[in-house]
Order: C-alpha cells, then structure tokens, then sequence
C-alpha cells in the first residue's frame, strides 16, 4: 500500500523472530532437540564435559534467545557473547563442524515440521547457522 500524500511505501516493522515463535520455550526445544543428537554424536560427546552439559545447554539457549531477539540475560550474565573465543579450547574442524551442522538441522528441521517456524524463519535460522558453524572452525582440514 502506498501513502497517498508521500507517494512512498512504508517499510514494514519486523518482529523479531523471539516474538514469532514461543519466546522462550521455543529456544528451549530448539536446545533440547539440538543435545538430544550431540550427547550421542561420537564427534561431538567428547567435546562436551558430562559434568556441565546442563550449562552448555543453558548458555546456548540464553545465546539464542538474545540472538533473535528476546531479553538480553546472555550479555546480562556473561557479557559480551564472543563466541570464537569462548570456542577456541575445543577443535573445531569440518569434522566437528558438520556434526554441530547436522544437529543444529534437524532441531530447526523438527521445529518447522511441528510448526514453530515458518519457512522464511526456518530459512533464517538456516543461513544465521550455517555461517556460524564455518565462522568457529579454528582446526585445520586434514588434506
């Protein structure tokens, strides 16, 4: 729709994705989804201390709700996110990144099956962890 007296279209406000989906108890599933698959993954398991799986999961959680949108309880808590550094004790190679990959997937994936998400959301969320998966490789690829 065009304003008659300017001529313009408006641009849309986005929500954010945090307000369009179940806030918090979205993320929560989400997270649930992705360490039901990594506390089984022989690649990942042994990157996660058993002792403080609990706080990986939270921290991630928090980290997302933040990221898209919701209460900033992350930054609040922990400060500036800094993930490549908070990451640089663990190596993260293609090996390590496609496991992470291929769970962080299939949680977006059943999210969007159950409808929690739309498919643009889906897409977003996709592209957001794609990205970051490459951006906290800090091993090299075996040749």
């Amino acid at each position: 729709m065009t304003d008659e007296r300017s001529g313009l279209r408006p641009i849309p406000f986005e929500q954010p994705l945090f307000e369009r989906v179940d806030g918090e108890a979205f993320f929560a599933r989400l997270v649930d989804r992705f360490y039901a698959g990594v506390v089984t993954d022989p690649v990942l398991a042994p990157l996660y201390p058993p002792d403080d799986l609990n706080g990986a999961a939270e921290r991630l959680r928090l980290f997302l709700v933040q990221f898209w949108g919701g209460p900033t309880t992350y930054s609040d808590q922990r400060g500036h996110p800094r993930l490549r550094m908070r990451h640089a004790p663990f190596v993260i190679g293609e090996a390590e990144r496609d496991a992470w990959l291929r769970h962080m997937t299939a949680a977006v994936a059943a999210a969007a099956a159950d409808g929690e998400l739309s498919e643009e959301d889906e897409a977003r969320m996709m592209g957001y962890f794609v990205h970051s998966a490459g951006f906290m490789m800090n091993a090299d690829t075996p040749d």
